[in-house]
């Protein structure tokens, strides 16, 4: 295993990890840079080659002084209350998306059909608030402004799109988007931009 890497034995591994005291956030499923630091405090802690990459001798070694992860310790429930949907929210097929709870919930005629969290742009790169409509989804994006990926992106106003991020994967909210609305759940960003349509609502407000 190494940078970029996304699987569920990156889930074990980081589980492994947080035993031994050396991953405090809660296992992502994505190999970054977070988790990188992890396997090289690990490695000079038992006189491992010092890589940041998971080697057959890391893994081993790593094994043997934990336990099985659990399921829960793997997937551990991450996803913030729903917020109290805006007025807006209660009609149609729309994204709403607090900023006070960081939550997307996608909802249906009323009906909240799955809700995930999500971190928006800093004071310097805001992320726009308002009533906007998915105007162009792209499964495999890429910023042509930043140069990094974005997949599954659901734009919604301006260069502004609701997309993967694997860098919230890994650090959370101590980072922030460039005005976009991150999702960190692979799984559900997936299911999302497969339901969602051009046209579909997007509510952003506090």
């Amino acid at each position: 295993m190494a940078r970029g890497s996304s699987s569920a034995q990156v889930r074990e591994l980081q589980a492994r990890l947080k035993q031994l005291g050396h991953f405090s956030p809660s296992p992502t499923g994505y190999y970054g840079s977070v988790t990188a630091a992890s396997v090289r405090a690990f490695q000079a802690k038992h006189d491992l080659t010092v890589s940041g990459t998971v080697t057959k001798a890391t893994w081993s070694k790593l094994r043997s002084l934990t336990r099985q992860p659990t399921h829960s310790a793997m997937y551990p429930a991450t996803s913030r209350p729903v917020a109290k949907l805006d007025q807006r929210c209660l009609t149609g097929r729309v994204l709403c998306i607090s900023k006070t709870s960081r939550t997307l919930s996608w909802v249906v005629d009323g009906k909240v059909i799955r809700s995930v969290d999500v971190r928006f742009g800093s004071q310097y790169t805001p992320t726009r608030e308002g009533t906007f409509t998915i105007y162009f989804k792209s499964r495999h994006h890429v910023s042509t402004i930043y140069h990094t990926a974005m997949p599954y992106a659901m734009f919604f106003s301006g260069g502004q799109a609701v997309h993967y991020s694997a860098d919230f994967a890994a650090r959370g909210y101590a980072g922030a988007s460039h005005g976009c609305v991150n999702v960190r759940d692979l799984s559900g960003i997936s299911a999302l931009f497969d339901q969602v349509r051009i046209g579909d609502k997007v509510v952003i407000y506090w």
